[in-house]
């Protein structure tokens, strides 16, 4: 029987989630923004899938902006803020700024902003901030991590300057799991007026996450990383960030993405994120279980090293590399076993150069191309993490031994 270990890359559609969804698969038709009774039905649903993802993120329900997906809100936020006029940009972040409880301060005192304007961005980002970043006419500075993926107060500190709108640094690593401690980094922004996003993607539904009283002003959250449908996301905005709609036609979404909502992704959002906030703390358990279970097994593999072991990482996620091997191709042989884990992101798989990440924390390279990532899910056992060692123990040795 096949064991799929990559639940980062994606999630098994929760059989709750997919009931949810099929009475708006046929049963139930209507565009949401007509005004029949059948419109209303299907606006109804989206509004109630808002308010559940709302929940699960500590936002309101009118922060919550529907999207295709995680990619799609990054692109939204960075393209949105460079369509901005500088101008408004830096009205914005002048005339109002948040306390870390998501309070109104007051902003006397504030360093007036440059009308040119910059973006910091961190060093591990996902490529799909990473990479509409470098065709973005806003400058970007890239922020460092130290050699456990963590990124400091000083790291921050050396790349803003005046012209800096926003900061971009993600709540959890899609790669290591390390999570980021952001209260210091949102409120030195908030010292300096500046705009703070975090995507977390990785994070929402695996960790306690409070976009209001964070003091965030934006999030990215995608629904298929917590068994939801692939195909839709949300960004969760503050009202005070200056974004423009990057695609044109309808007045969707409070006017940001024009397009007839996806129903029934929508209401498979909801569903998920509303499963995933009542079992948040029992589905914690049981994948930081099996997680500590796999690394106290791999201390006992030769020239096997834990990446950011010594972090705060998310409960279901371990990275390590095996001095000697090449990732994908262990990958492969692990594959031809019929157990599925990943080699970094799903998103960067196929390419022969290290990950980014391990290359921002100054891992060797050879180590680094060595690297797998297991990331568990729900469905996940005990049984699954004896025979991944089991498995991995004999390739090792096999392998060894043909050398």
């Amino acid at each position: 029987m096949a064991i799929y270990l990559d639940n980062n890359a994606t999630t098994a559609l929760d059989e709750k989630v997919l009931e949810a969804m099929l009475p708006y698969m046929g049963q139930v038709t209507g565009n949401p923004s007509s005004v029949h009774r059948f419109g209303r039905l299907q606006k109804d649903a989206i509004e109630q899938a808002r308010e559940s993802v709302a929940d699960l993120l500590g936002a309101r329900a009118e922060q919550v902006i529907f999207t295709s997906g995680g990619t799609e809100s990054n692109n939204l936020l960075l393209n949105g803020l460079n369509l901005a006029s500088p101008n408004l940009i830096n009205q914005n972040l002048t005339n109002s700024k948040l306390s870390n409880k998501g309070q109104r301060t007051s902003a006397q005192g504030c360093t007036k902003k440059n009308t040119s304007t910059r973006i910091a961005i961190s060093a591990i980002e996902h490529m799909s901030l990473l990479e509409p970043a470098q065709h973005l006419n806003l400058a970007a500075d890239i922020i460092a991590v130290d050699e456990n993926g963590n990124i400091n107060l000083s790291a921050v500190e050396q790349v803003i300057t005046e012209q800096t709108s926003l900061i971009s640094v993600m709540s959890a690593n899609n790669e290591t799991g390390v999570i980021q401690n952001l209260s210091p980094l949102i409120g030195l922004a908030h010292e300096h007026t500046i705009f703070f996003h975090s995507d977390a993607s990785q994070a929402a539904g695996k960790i306690p996450l409070n976009f209001i009283e964070s003091g965030l002003h934006a999030m990215t959250v995608s629904a298929h990383k917590l068994y939801g449908p692939v195909g839709v996301g949300a960004l969760v905005i503050d009202k005070r960030l200056p974004i423009k709609k990057i695609q044109f036609g309808g007045s969707q979404e409070k006017n940001l993405r024009a397009g007839t909502e996806n129903v029934p992704a929508i209401v498979g959002f909801g569903k998920a994120a509303e499963l995933a906030k009542a079992d948040l703390e029992l589905r914690s358990l049981h994948v930081r279980m099996l997680r500590d279970a796999l690394e106290q097994g791999l201390t006992k593999i030769s020239a096997v090293s834990v990446f950011a072991q010594s972090a705060k990482r998310l409960p279901n996620t371990v990275q390590f590399g095996v001095d000697g091997f090449d990732g994908e191709t262990l990958l492969m042989q692990l594959d031809r076993k019929a157990i599925a884990v990943s080699s970094g992101s799903a998103c960067t798989s196929g390419k022969t150069q290290p990950s980014h990440v391990l290359k921002a924390m100054k891992v060797p390279d050879a180590l680094a191309l060595s690297a797998i990532r297991v990331s568990f899910g729900k469905n996940n056992t005990m049984s699954d993490v004896e025979t991944l060692l089991g498995t991995l123990k004999d390739i090792i040795e096999i392998n060894r031994q043909r050398c």
